[in-house]
């Protein structure tokens, strides 16, 4: 396992990291089933657990606390907030008010009397930075946190919110946790130069492109990815976008094999490859998943190998760009670019 620098923060932490999304309801999975994933993990080198209130609506949080009873000081522990919780208006977004309830409500299901990192889930366009920025700023005076960042923001976002933080003397997002793939690589045009910039940890999620880059999509085969059976649009190789990713899956699935490397090597030595990365966030429903994924731990890949995958997937390129979540609101909703 390789280990670097959490932005400045001077944390240490694993370049693959637990995600949590699978755990519980939306994946399936059982507590002794998630206790074997955190243990095999943690054993591995593994040292980050990210989570959110949201997954399987609070279930995730709790099944990693009974799993990690007892050895809390062992991981760095990121959960986050923000999405939706509930039909209830304001139990949701960046406001102090939600957001120090939802804190309680994290730490309670957690069993832990604090997170080291507390992240915005997405960014509000309704609450304030000043709003947010303050409130992440008591919490973390309070004790509650170590440190917070954000989520799926857009760069300007991310610039905004630390113009606002030197602006009125708040405490700062230090890290940024973007969607990151060989398929997805719009980032590299903007945030991650942003990032950069301002010196963030980046901890990438879906760096298998939910499922695309494990090897379980291939042309002439049966779609056997469980994201496929609650997602179907996402797998649809009738669909032009889909099959632009196919194509483009079968290509980089030559340069693995040319490379002696499976595609999740690929996929993973690709993201953490990038200098602004710090680390990406794997996400596996099963022991298996989790093994073949560590598997690409220490997976460094040559200038050859990423020359190729650039000839694959240009830098830069999103395939898939109406799967993005960090589309500014006016070109989702009419009512916010007409007068």
């Amino acid at each position: 396992m390789q280990y670097r620098t959490l932005g400045r923060t001077g944390v240490q932490v694993s370049t693959l990291a637990l995600g949590a999304m699978n755990f519980g309801a939306l994946g399936r999975t059982t507590q002794d089933e998630v206790t074997a994933i955190v243990d095999a993990a943690l054993e591995a080198g593994v040292n980050v657990i990210d989570t959110a209130d949201v997954y399987s609506g609070g279930e995730s949080e709790e099944m990693i606390g009974k799993a990690l009873a007892g050895r809390r000081d062992d991981v760095v522990l990121a959960t986050k907030a923000g999405m939706p919780m509930g039909e209830e208006r304001n139990h949701r977004g960046g406001s102090r008010r939600w957001l120090v309830s939802a804190l309680d409500d994290s730490l309670r299901r957690l069993g832990v009397d604090h997170v080291d990192l507390y992240q915005i889930h997405r960014w509000d366009p309704s609450t304030s930075d000043e709003e947010t920025l303050s409130a992440l700023t008591d919490l973390r005076r309070a004790g509650k946190i170590r440190h917070f960042g954000s989520s799926t923001f857009p760069a300007h976002r991310i610039v905004q919110a630390q113009w606002a933080a030197r602006e009125h003397h708040l405490g700062r997002y230090v890290t940024e946790q973007p969607s990151y793939s060989v398929l997805q690589r719009g980032i590299e045009t903007h945030v991650l130069p942003v990032t950069e910039e301002y010196g963030l940890g980046v901890l990438v999620w879906s760096p298998l492109a939910s499922g695309w880059l494990s090897g379980a999509v291939r042309a002439g085969r049966e779609i056997t990815t469980s994201r496929s059976a609650f997602m179907p649009q996402r797998f649809d190789t009738t669909l032009p976008a889909n099959r632009a990713r196919l194509d483009a899956v079968e290509r980089l699935a030559e340069v693995a094999d040319g490379a002696g490397l499976t595609m999740i090597q690929l996929a993973l030595g690709f993201v953490t490859a990038h200098p602004a990365v710090t680390g990406a966030l794997i996400g596996p429903r099963t022991l298996e998943h989790l093994h073949a994924q560590l598997a690409a731990a220490d997976t460094v890949l040559s200038a050859d190998v990423l020359d190729a995958i650039d000839a694959v997937v240009a830098p830069g390129t999103d395939l898939a760009a109406h799967e993005k979540h960090d589309t500014p609101p006016s070109l989702l909703d009419p009512s916010l670019r007409r007068r």
